[in-house]
């Protein structure tokens, strides 16, 4: 006798973390692509922020992630990406475990600005093991670089992709998704 299953296999959902300093453009890169309305945790900036989030490169600035962002893409029937943005500060440092456990790989978002930012989120994936991507986001008046300077102020080996990026744009962002899959399967596989 056979059993005829008419069931169909749940998808397999792969969890992606965006990271990088304050004000990079998380957020904005997981709204971006997003097929649900963002789960976002922002915040008002207040006056205790003063002295502690830097604001001087994105002026316009006047709320925080403080726990997460969080998206989602159906890529087909069988897969589905969970998208996770952490928050750029150091002192919500203490949610990164939880918000990176079981994710795939990370992008790091990087504002040509403020390099310096993204130190933390590059020492952490590094650190961890984490396949990951640099995404070199495109602000308005921000200016030209060279991805081989950036690569050498950054100080990641060659084998990190780095790519040019707008968070603001769906196609882009999806670019950037696909990359981090090809360097994910690059270091499973090869």
């Amino acid at each position: 006798m056979s059993v005829r299953s008419d069931t169909v296999a749940p998808p397999i959902a792969v969890k992606i973390v965006i990271s990088g300093g304050f004000g990079v453009g998380k957020t904005t890169f997981v709204g971006a692509i997003s097929e649900i309305e963002p789960l976002v945790t922002e915040a008002e900036l207040t006056e205790h922020s003063i002295g502690v989030d830097d604001t001087s490169a994105v002026s316009g600035k006047t709320t925080t992630t403080v726990a997460l962002d969080f998206g989602r893409i159906t890529l087909d029937d069988a897969l589905l990406l969970y998208l996770f943005g952490t928050p750029g500060q150091d002192r919500f440092a203490f949610l990164w475990d939880d918000l990176v456990d079981g994710a795939l790989g990370a992008i790091v978002l990087v504002d040509t600005r403020r390099v310096e930012d993204s130190f933390p989120s590059i020492d952490y994936f590094e650190e961890n093991g984490i396949p990951f991507i640099i995404g070199i986001n495109k602000f308005d008046g921000g200016m030209h670089f060279d991805l081989a300077e950036v690569r050498d102020a950054l100080g990641v080996h060659q084998r990190v992709p780095i790519m040019e990026c707008d968070a603001r744009h769906r196609e882009s962002v999806k670019d950037v998704l696909v990359a981090l899959t090809e360097e994910v399967l690059v270091r499973r596989l090869g």
